[in-house]
């Protein structure tokens, strides 16, 4: 109970941190926010980093020391990876709701067992019928009587291929690797990369980024220092598979917060697509 709690807790914030970059938009640039918010992230990640180091040494005498150059590589890799899956959902939150962007976002819990078959990883019968569902559900949610899709759900549906993306790539080296320092590495990337994208592709507005500071702030803090100190505590017991159906309910807080806070409507067309891509996303995580 207690870990999927903490796992509830974080899969909360995250669907309330498509509120907060919504927010956000308003008054800067979707790379401006990403480089400040990941920025502010590493610092609050600081203290966790360092008992993290501090405390491995003396439990771990026996181990082989860690190959810095492959974590280097790999980490500067995820980073990237995770740069550009940030930067295309936060260009596409501008046109959608919160809502609908938490939800085309937890797609990513279905592309990655599809994704693993060029992989060599074989998918089960119960991740391809989540698959059927999402793709289902994504077809209700953003496809128009035109047949159209609307352009920030695109966005946001490219940024859930690089999240799954970025998902295979961790899932392929975390065990080499101590978690902490990794994903240090890859925010350390990532909030490199989009300020310097910012910088030639926005105009900085020092104003502007302090009259955002509340959705930095939650960005930062809450969504990558707070969420995901809670999501480590949690993974040491938790099950993997039974992890991920929890956090995929952040699509569900993402449509609750965008209804409570920002005051956003859905159709029941919608309502019915974002129910069926969280069944499909739960349903795909399955085990024989």
């Amino acid at each position: 109970m207690k870990n999927d709690l903490l796992l509830l807790i974080t899969a909360a914030i995250w669907g309330f941190a498509f509120v907060a970059q919504r927010a956000g938009m308003r008054l800067i640039g979707p790379l401006t926010y990403n480089g400040v918010r990941f920025t502010l992230g590493l610092v609050s990640l600081l203290p966790v980093l360092f008992l993290s180091l501090r405390g491995r040494t003396k439990n771990e005498p026996a181990q082989a020391p860690p190959n810095r150059r492959a974590l280097l590589v790999w980490g500067i890799i995820a980073g990237l990876l995770l740069c550009a899956a940030c930067a295309f959902q936060q260009m596409g939150v501008v046109f959608t709701t919160a809502g609908k962007a938490g939800f085309i976002t937890c797609l990513y819990v279905v592309l990655v067992p599809v994704f693993g078959i060029f992989l060599g990883t074989k998918s089960s019968a119960a991740g391809w019928a989540g698959a059927l569902l999402a793709i289902s559900g994504l077809y209700l949610l953003s496809i128009q009587e035109s047949f159209s899709i609307n352009k920030g759900d695109l966005l946001v549906l490219l940024s859930s291929l690089f999240f799954a993306g970025h998902t295979l790539l961790v899932a392929k080296t975390s065990a080499r690797f101590d978690p902490i320092v990794f994903s240090f590495i890859q925010y350390a990337v990532c909030a490199a990369a989009s300020s310097m994208a910012a910088l030639f592709g926005e105009l900085w507005n020092t104003e502007a980024v302090l009259s955002a500071w509340l959705p930095i702030v939650y960005g930062g803090v809450f969504s990558v220092g707070i969420a995901y100190s809670l999501q480590i505590a949690a993974l040491r017991k938790a099950h993997p598979t039974h992890a991920s159906i929890i956090l995929s309910l952040a699509g569900l807080f993402a449509a609750a917060g965008g209804f409570l806070i920002l005051g956003e409507r859905f159709s029941v067309r919608e309502i019915s697509g974002g129910l069926l891509m969280l069944g499909g996303a739960i349903i795909s995580r399955v085990k024989k």
